[in-house]
């Protein structure tokens, strides 16, 4: 049987409702590795983190698993699973990953977007500005891959898509010891978002590439 490595579980959460269980436990255990509540470096066991969400531990290993296929976690035998401890290096990388695809997408899509579209994004953006003015970092990791997905999704590419939403995936997941993301950081953040559809509406390219490359190097949003 598969044991805890901690002394006890993660704080308790609300039940999961049974239909399209291993999707929302799949989200669950996202936003818990977001928000911090999952712990880098330590083990969790599927029948802790089953007791925890009211369901068994089958499909908490099959979100596991999904999971060790993102890169968040990895597989620890006869034990459960351990966070991944990711480093800054890691996060440079992704940055520098996300910055070599998107940056070319945006500037392609500056020059023939008309700016009506641009402008119907809007809520999307304001969206990710009031999760950062709460301080919710879990639900502000989800405004900001839905704000990114919906710009890219205007090129057309369901390739790229997918590719640009696993790395910005990635690239959400906790540092090594990292501390909680201060406030004004996350608000900083989430305002690169409107200012990003101010540039493309008038496509001010140097503008845009400049803020695209910002948004990624200088946060992990």
């Amino acid at each position: 049987m598969e044991e805890h490595a901690r002394c006890e579980a993660p704080p308790a959460a609300a039940r999961i409702v049974r239909h399209s269980v291993r999707i929302q436990i799949l989200d669950a255990l996202r936003t818990a590795l977001v928000g911090g509540e999952l712990v880098p470096g330590e083990v969790y066991s599927a029948p802790a983190l089953g007791e925890r969400f009211g369901v068994s531990a089958t499909p908490v290993r099959e979100a596991m698993q999904r999971l060790a296929v993102e890169g968040a976690v990895e597989v620890v035998p006869n034990r459960g699973f351990r966070v991944v401890e990711r480093t800054p290096r890691e996060l440079a990388e992704l940055a520098e990953v996300r910055a070599l695809i998107e940056v070319p997408v945006m500037l392609r899509l500056a020059r023939t977007v008309p700016a009506a579209r641009w402008s119907e994004l809007r809520p999307l953006a304001e969206a990710t500005s009031a999760a950062a003015a709460r301080g919710d970092r879990a639900h502000y990791a989800e405004a900001d891959r839905a704000f990114h997905r919906a710009v890219l999704s205007l090129a057309g590419n369901e390739q790229l898509l997918a590719v640009a939403d696993d790395l910005h995936r990635r690239s959400q997941w906790p540092l090594i010891s990292a501390p909680a993301v201060r406030h004004g950081v996350l608000v900083a953040d989430a305002a690169e978002h409107s200012a990003l559809l101010d540039a493309l509406i008038v496509q001010d390219l140097p503008v845009v590439e400049s803020l695209v490359r910002e948004h990624f190097t200088g946060s992990n949003a």
